[in-house]
């Protein structure tokens, strides 16, 4: 491939970090070996917001070089953009944002491209809803009425045009449109349209239906995944096993990707998921390709001093210094499991209370976004947060009240562990209150955690999960998470002292073995199993606590050893660049709707 190759990145997340994605383009493009293989990068979006002025537009980071709906319209700029935004009744904002490494401090500062399409010409839209109806088989006047579907679906052709009117379609280039998610989906469908060959890939941070499926099943993981490896034995798909899934436009989005020259798929149990939606994704290219982590290397006494100032933390907030520090960064959504950090907890009390230990577990987790500084200042001096908490904003919203609930009951009878619900987006004492000591920064919660929860009940990859092990903090995943096969991977299959892998989906005591049995799962069951899997992970979180200094530079090095074995250039060099070149390769006559 050559230098110039672009890189078009479609994305919800183009100027700013709200999930994974946003992760993964952080660490992808900072990656020197991005850089070498990707001439140019181009980050997609629609424009969700007008508030804000031209000098926000792009986020803290950016610069803004075009912007219509801020009236910044320079005219070499002006000669692309209008006659496309004329042709469809939209808005266009260019320009570029800066991505550091907080590890390298490695810089990237790829173009963005912003379409608002809020009162887009409904013409050219139904025109190229009609396309895919006819190339694809998407039905939009199922879903149209739905805002989430529909912004994706009218930047596709918009996008494809700016694109083509800034240089990045140019004959003899090589362009990738890469479609993060359902989100990208419409614009890889509008690239498959146009004459020029692009490329496209499908990367499947997840898939959605699946999700959807064990988020609301009373059996969670437990009973989707022992349903999944029976399906794909005997050659039945989502549709046939839970029905008809076309209520969901994220299913017939994704259902689509089978058409792109590529799939890459974050974990063992996506690419699984994807053989599950239907028979055409039996034969359909997929890239199993693992996401990066961080790997920093620290020394023992950084490493103390971040766990010091998490337990002169905790001392201020309850009055006594814990033994050991847990942490859980998360979003507050289903998925997370975070009602099992709790059952785990249960058994570690019991053992603590035997070994005369103590420990602390803060919970970073906010459904709702950032508190302002003065509403954090304002509930810690007026009712103690986040040791206590009141439902109602700027307080705990619904979600996060149900958690909090469950938090209360823990610590009303644990003696040895207690849990801080911290529902604040940063760490530090702008964002939690006063008590936080002074020279706290976010990554002391990293740096300083002996334990990382993350017990999901769907995790297609997780990085947070693996955020502490070259810090030398244990990390406990389910084994349906996909970094589990990324160590398992990297480990070469030997035991691995910084992970505990919580195999939840383990039903041996279930008189249950077919599809229809497993189908019937209910919540009793499953707690059961929880309860039964939560005893042990208890008890290997305490048997692997390092207990002296020379355990803890043991931990270190095992875990950092592992981790730069798990990096962004490791796994861009090892799983993104092949996949990448792969859809390349890809002939146009091997193509959906492109013959020779």
């Amino acid at each position: 491939m050559s230098s110039k190759t672009t890189a078009v990145h479609v994305t919800h997340e183009a100027i700013g970090k709200i999930g994974g994605i946003g992760a993964v383009l952080e660490g992808l493009l900072t990656t020197p070996s991005y850089a070498q293989r990707i001439g140019r990068t181009i980050l997609v979006s629609p424009l969700f917001s007008t508030e804000g002025d031209v000098a926000t537009r792009l986020g803290p980071d950016g610069e803004v070089l075009y912007s219509s709906p801020d009236g910044r319209i320079p005219p070499n700029y002006a000669r692309t953009f209008r006659p496309i935004e004329d042709a469809f009744n939209v808005g266009i904002v260019y320009g570029r944002r800066t991505f550091q490494n907080p590890g390298t401090g490695v810089k990237s500062s790829p173009e963005v491209l912003l379409i608002d399409i809020t009162r887009m010409d409904p013409a050219p839209i139904n025109e190229f809803k009609a396309r895919l109806f006819n190339e694809f088989g998407i039905r939009s006047n199922l879903y149209e009425h739905l805002w989430e579907y529909e912004q994706y679906v009218r930047i596709g052709p918009v996008a494809i045009a700016a694109l083509k009117a800034i240089g990045a379609a140019d004959r003899g280039d090589a362009t990738i449109i890469v479609a993060h998610e359902f989100m990208g989906m419409p614009t890889a469908l509008a690239a498959m349209l146009d004459p020029y060959d692009f490329r496209t890939v499908f990367y499947a941070h997840e898939v959605a239906p699946m999700r959807h499926i064990v988020e609301t099943h009373p059996g969670h993981d437990t009973m989707f995944y022992n349903v999944l490896k029976r399906a794909l034995e005997n050659d039945l798909y989502v549709n046939e096993v839970f029905g008809d899934q076309s209520f969901n436009f994220k299913y017939a989005l994704v259902d689509a990707a089978r058409h792109c020259d590529n799939i890459l798929a974050v974990g063992d149990c996506v690419v699984d998921e994807l053989r599950f939606l239907a028979p055409e994704f039996r034969i359909a290219d997929i890239s199993l390709t693992y996401n990066g982590i961080p790997a920093w290397e620290i020394t023992l006494a950084e490493k103390h001093q971040s766990k010091e100032r998490l337990q002169q933390y905790a001392q201020n907030l309850l009055g006594w210094r814990p033994d050991f520090i847990f942490t859980h960064v998360t979003r507050m959504v289903p998925s997370k499991g975070l009602w099992r950090d709790l059952r785990v907890l249960e058994h570690v009390d019991q053992e603590f209370r035997t070994q005369d230990k103590t420990a602390v577990l803060f919970v970073l987790s906010t459904e709702i976004g950032k508190r302002r500084e003065r509403d954090i200042y304002g509930m810690e001096a007026g009712y103690n947060w986040p040791v206590a908490h009141r439902e109602g904003l700027p307080d705990l919203s619904g979600g996060e009240a149900a958690f909090y609930t469950g938090v209360q009951e823990f610590n009303a009878k644990s003696s040895h562990v207690k849990v801080i619900y911290i529902n604040q987006f940063g760490f530090d004492r702008p964002c939690c209150g006063w008590r936080v000591p002074e020279d706290v920064e976010f990554m002391d919660i990293r740096k300083g955690s002996d334990a990382e929860f993350g017990q999901s009940i769907y995790e297609p990859f997780g990085i947070a999960q693996l955020e502490v092990l070259a810090f030398g903090g244990l990390c406990i995943v389910t084994d349906v998470c996909g970094c589990a096969g990324f160590v398992r991977d990297v480990a070469d299959g030997k035991p691995v002292r910084n992970v505990i892998f919580a195999d939840y989906t383990r039903a041996d005591e279930l008189d249950a073995w077919d599809i229809e049995d497993f189908k019937q799962l209910d919540r009793g069951a499953r707690d059961r199993i929880e309860h039964r899997m939560s005893e042990k992970v208890a008890l290997e979180l305490c048997a692997r606590l390092p207990q002296n200094d020379d355990e803890a530079v043991a931990m270190l090095r095992g875990g950092y050893d592992l981790a730069r074995h798990m990096s962004w250039e490791a796994v861009f060099q090892r799983y993104v660049w092949p996949g990448l070149e792969r859809a390349i390769r890809h002939s146009r006559a091997a193509r959906f709707n492109k013959s020779a």
